[in-house]
Formats: structure tokens, sequence, C-alpha cells
């Protein structure tokens, strides 16, 4: 396999995504990290081929001190262990999504959640880009290769360059970027496979 796949399973599509098509051949963990309110359960929500699992609750009063609202005061729920979703994409690969809760007080899930991962794809909110300083940095610390990807907001900046998001993230040259809209099927596909051909290039010796 030198190069990720450009589009999903027909054969999945075909059954309606309840059973892992025959053609499955590599089942590959992947982290969609991210802030509060980046998001993550939307992109998710997006791919998945079967019922995405969510463990979504209201945010109450009790919340506000620990959880940020600041830019997304519209935001009513929070993950509070993970979502979960799959994709099956052409030459056999079979992504099984792990959506991460976002903030800190959930801190401790991280290495149950990262266990067995392969790669995260991290979302990023230009409004608030030092939200994901955080998010970054576990990440980093797990040792998981990842791609950034900014998701699309109706009044998200347009005038920042690639340099200055890249540096304004403190990313390595190597660290693919890329825009996304997370509502959008296509747009979050392509995201992904992003973050698989990053992994196919770091590893080439596994993939051939």
């Amino acid at each position: 396999m030198a190069s990720a796949p450009s589009s999903t399973s027909d054969t999945a599509a075909a059954d309606g995504g309840i059973h892992l098509p025959d053609t499955a051949r590599d089942l590959v963990k992947i982290l969609v990290a991210g802030p509060f309110a980046v998001g993550k359960t939307t992109l998710i929500d997006s791919v998945s081929e079967i019922r995405p699992l969510h463990t979504e609750e209201q945010l109450t009063e009790a919340s506000v001190p620990v959880d940020d609202l600041d830019g997304v005061r519209e935001k009513t729920t929070t993950t509070v262990a993970i979502d979960f979703g799959r994709i099956s994409l052409a030459g056999g690969i079979v992504l099984y999504l792990f959506g991460t809760p976002g903030q800190e007080r959930f801190r401790s899930l991280w290495d149950d959640i990262a266990y067995g991962a392969l790669g995260a794809l991290v979302l990023v909110d230009s409004r608030r880009i030092d939200a994901s300083f955080d998010v970054l940095g576990l990440v980093e610390e797990c040792g998981l290769p990842y791609a950034v990807a900014f998701n699309a907001f109706p009044d998200s900046p347009t005038h920042h360059t690639e340099e200055q998001l890249r540096e304004a993230l403190d990313l390595e040259i190597d660290t693919p970027m890329v825009t996304c809209d997370a509502r959008d099927r296509n747009s979050s596909v392509d995201a992904l496979l992003t973050l698989i051909q990053h992994l196919i290039d770091s590893n080439p010796a596994e993939h051939r």
C-alpha cells in the first residue's frame, strides 16, 4: 500500500455499514482530539458508517468554573467519556474513531483512550488557537503521530497564512495541516486521509 485510499469502501456502503466488509485488512484505531467545542462529535457523526456512540451530557452551572465557554456560548452539551464511530476505506483499511474529551478535568481518561492508537487527528478552532495547546501537548506526550485540521466555522478568520497558523501552534514542518468542515462527510474524510497518508509516509516499511 503506497498511498492512502481515496474513497470509502463500496462494500460497507452496500450493507449499510453494520458489518465489517469482507475486504477489511487493516483495522486502525485513530483518536479524534481537540479542545472543548471544536467539532469532534460532529466530525465522527459525519463520517461513521455505523450509528455513532456518544457519551454527551448537558452542561450545568457546576461546570462553569472549569469549562471555558468563551467564544462558544451556544454550546449546551459536552463529551464526558468518548465518541466512537467506524469508517471503511478503500484498500481494506477500517478506521475505528475515538473522540476524546477536550477539557482538562477529563485528562485522567487519556491514557486509556489513547492505548493502541496509531495516530490522532487534532481539530483546531482558528478563533481560539490557544485552546488547542493542552490537547496538542497530550498527543505529543503520548508519542502519537498526528495531523492538524482547522475546523471551518462561519466566523472563522480567513486572513491567517499557513505559515502564521503553523507558527502559532508551534508545529513541526512535516506535521500535516489542513482545513475541513466537520459537518461535511467528504471534507472530514479528506482530513482523515491526510492523517493516514502521514502515518504511511512516517512508517513506509509497515505498509508495503
